[in-house]
């Protein structure tokens, strides 16, 4: 096999991304390399012939490794040297092989079969492998990090945020809890989806004319072969194999990365200078800018984000080879070979991901900061909210107003809310009567401590924690 400088390759998966993650980059390579390609059509075209040497009771243990082995030998180089000639790509591969099992079987080799059972069938086996022993193992111990993160922070008081605008109190925990129920949710499709995957043996129409003149139960054939690759048979094949197996995974795949990117924007933007509520891990030798040694850029995030920007739009790739005329064109032959690039993409992102989230660290004094000057407007404003609420309970209808006017007192004579609430009597009476009917303790002082006001968020943010977990160690 031919040996390149990894600095002479186009594609920054496999240089920039090859270095800094090396680990994922090695185990993608196994499942959607060319050379994983090639193998993985290898296989199916041996378990082709392992299906037809078992109908005729002609498979034995001696037969079946000979016939591995062959399958995980087989030279790429070689099946691109052959394609040279033949000018297509299964032709080369079928060539290659029947000089390689014995000739006995030779004839054998692709015998019932048009390209695309075996390309379809590979295809959904590489995907399969590719999200089962990498992306989903990736993907939980994401979940497994975000979880002990909400677990960690629940308690932990935060200003709310809405349209970018101070809204109440939650904790650090729940927020991250939203990604974690998001994410779990995902995970848990995406499991399913890989699991659906189909092949064929259905030939050039998915009529099963060609394996019709070989054996008298077509469909028990496709079973036997697609059984030694731990498929099942698509309900309805043309030439290919129903698209829409394959489209589901991979638009669950990407419903997985909008959220990653969601959570990268959020912790981003979270570590801003004026807003300084979380930071990165940053090593002693880091640079964060090339001109201003102070700078502590949350670039891992920001590089997250934009490996979704480069790869989430290729859903609409995935739509487009939906559509194939009649019983097959070939319009989704290069579209198709992309997946591999986009599964790459994907599970770079998680990894770094993982990396962000494994390193973040809550600042609790930035937080509590926040919260009580409510952005700097009126301190202890974010308690607006419960205020117009229980002078509404108490029975005055203008409570919205009333709790208004009180918050304009509050920035024009630059006091806290609570300090302008204590000045309308009456109002500050209701509100406190209210919150004893509540059980409140300390009702008199509920205002004066914005982190008090959380509803439930601390005990979703430990309850999605736990259930999510379960599903990250599963």
């Amino acid at each position: 096999m031919e040996a390149r400088n990894i600095f002479s390759n186009i594609s920054p998966i496999d240089h920039r991304y090859s270095l800094s993650e090396s680990h994922v980059f090695n185990s993608m390579s196994d499942c959607i390399s060319e050379q994983a390609a090639i193998i993985s059509c290898a296989r199916a075209e041996i378990a082709l012939v392992k299906a037809h040497l078992s109908l005729r009771g002609q498979l034995d243990a001696v037969i079946e490794k000979t016939l591995d082995t062959v399958a995980e030998t087989i030279d790429p180089q070689a099946v691109y040297a052959e394609e040279e000639k033949t000018k297509h790509n299964i032709r080369a591969l079928v060539n290659v092989l029947k000089t390689m099992v014995p000739e006995t079987v030779a004839p054998l080799v692709h015998l019932g079969a048009t390209s695309v059972d075996i390309l379809d069938t590979a295809l959904s086996v590489r995907v399969r492998d590719c999200v089962q022993t990498v992306l989903l193992p990736l993907l939980k111990e994401l979940l497994a990090v975000l979880c002990a993160l909400a677990d960690r922070e629940s308690e932990t008081p935060e200003v709310g945020r809405t349209h970018g605008q101070h809204a109440v109190p939650i904790t650090f925990g729940f927020a991250i809890a939203e990604y974690v129920s998001r994410l779990g949710k995902s995970i848990v499709e995406i499991e399913k989806r890989s699991h659906e995957l189909k092949g064929k043996l259905a030939g050039a129409v998915g009529a099963y004319n060609a394996t019709s003149m070989i054996v008298r139960d077509p469909e028990e054939l496709e079973k036997r072969y697609l059984g030694y690759l731990g498929l099942e048979p698509s309900e309805h094949s043309t030439q290919l194999v129903e698209p829409e197996y394959l489209l589901r995974l991979l638009l669950e795949c990407n419903v997985a990365f909008g959220v990653i990117a969601n959570l990268a924007d959020d912790l981003r933007n979270l570590q801003r200078s004026e807003v300084g509520e979380v930071f990165e891990y940053f090593s002693a030798t880091q640079v964060g800018s090339s001109t201003m040694p102070q700078k502590r850029n949350p670039w891992n995030s920001e590089h997250v984000k934009s490996l979704w920007k480069a790869f989430a739009p290729r859903v609409m790739t995935f739509f487009m080879d939906q559509i194939s005329e009649h019983q097959r064109d070939l319009t989704n032959s290069a579209s198709q070979r992309f997946v591999a690039d986009y599964l790459a993409g994907f599970a770079l992102a998680v990894s770094r991901m993982k990396s962000v989230v494994s390193g973040v660290q809550a600042d609790r004094e930035g937080m509590a900061r926040n919260l009580a000057n409510s952005g700097g407007k009126v301190s202890g404003g974010v308690l607006a909210e419960p205020a117009y609420i229980l002078l509404a309970e108490s029975g005055i209808s203008d409570a919205h107003e009333v709790i208004r006017t009180i918050t304009l007192d509050a920035e024009t004579n630059r006091i806290s809310f609570f300090e302008a609430l204590k000045k309308n009597a009456d109002a500050f009476a209701r509100i406190t009567g209210q919150l004893k009917k509540l059980g409140m303790d300390d009702p008199e002082g509920f205002f004066a401590n914005p982190e008090r006001y959380r509803g439930l968020a601390a005990e979703k943010a430990k309850r999605l924690a736990e259930k999510y977990g379960n599903i990250a160690r599963s």
